[in-house]
């Protein structure tokens, strides 16, 4: 009997690696998508597929959906330039958005993976950071619609869990790179190579001494795939991430390395409330999920590169 799962935010960069991943595994999957920044060119290889079913529709409005086995909550978009563009979209997707999935999740007794984030924590005070670390937000910032309605995401799920016994897990998702993230995304992976691919120079805000640990996109859906397919839990919030910290401007030596471009470093002034410092503590999926990212940072970035070179940015 195969499964059934309703993935929101499908045809984004984590969604649609998440949605072929689960094809390839015998699972029939639901793409739930209003491509507002996902894009269908990330899905076209999966429309044909019989175990495949898109519902084009904003998880924020109102309709039906079928019922399955289990969720997972990916919707929303995550650019730090829809920040300023979107903040209603972002926040309602998180808020709103997660309501009526917990509601439907409730009603079809479902398992629920909601997707949250690393910049949870802001810009921490405690380093690395583990779950149990509550934060530092300005919940008032231009972040503000991205990471409060995150932590009010979160609040949603163990009202949930506590009131009605939904079976909803929480994903801490630390920077996650790879191939299908869009070249305008403003992500610095992403704006390195293609700034390097282009022969412009590679944009650093503030000194590049900032930290940010880099996960290669199969190892975090190896994560989001451990998360929910893991029974009897201790805990109901993880960090899945990659203890590879590293500095902005070793990032930029790396792709500029890797390019082999004339591109060179420039840099401008550090944007508002950007994290000093980010590293996950992951001792929690390590001993209870059985998960550790394994691929190495160079390969990632290989493979990243490349794919950005078939698009001929």
């Amino acid at each position: 009997m195969r499964t059934e799962v309703l993935v929101t935010g499908g045809a984004g960069f984590l969604g649609s690696h998440l949605c072929e991943r689960l094809l390839s595994d015998g699972y029939e999957v639901v793409c739930l998508d209003n491509f507002g920044s996902g894009q269908r060119s990330n899905i076209n290889g999966l429309l044909d597929h019989s175990n495949f079913t898109l519902i084009d529709r904003d998880i924020r409005v109102p309709g039906s959906l079928p019922s399955v086995d289990q969720i997972y909550h990916l919707a929303s978009r995550a650019s730090p330039k829809d920040f300023t563009d979107f903040p209603v979209d972002i926040a309602l997707a998180n808020t709103q958005g997660t309501r009526r999935l917990l509601d439907h999740a409730r009603a079809c007794d479902a398992r629920m993976v909601f997707a949250s984030t690393s910049e949870v924590y802001g810009d921490p005070e405690v380093h690395p950071q583990p779950e149990t670390y509550t934060g530092n937000v300005n919940i008032r910032g231009v972040r503000g619609c991205y990471d409060e309605s995150k932590r009010f995401g979160e609040t949603l799920t163990v009202a949930y869990q506590r009131k009605y016994d939904v079976d909803v897990r929480t994903i801490r998702i630390f920077n996650t790179y790879g191939p299908r993230m869009r070249s305008d995304d403003g992500r610095v992976v992403p704006t390195f190579v293609t700034q390097a691919l282009q022969g412009k120079d590679l944009t650093i805000y503030g000194d590049g001494e900032q930290t940010r640990s880099f996960c290669y996109v199969d190892d975090l859906v190896d994560g989001l795939m451990s998360l929910m397919n893991t029974d009897n839990l201790k805990h109901d919030v993880y960090n899945i991430g990659k203890e590879n910290e590293r500095t902005i401007k070793e990032l930029a030596n790396e792709v500029l390395d890797l390019t082999n471009t004339r591109s060179e470093i420039t840099y401008e002034p550090l944007p508002e409330d950007d994290p000093g410092r980010r590293k996950p503590d992951i001792t929690r999926a390590r001993t209870e999920l059985g998960w550790e990212p394994e691929i190495p940072l160079r390969e990632g970035l290989k493979k990243t590169i490349e794919y950005y070179e078939s698009k001929s940015v």
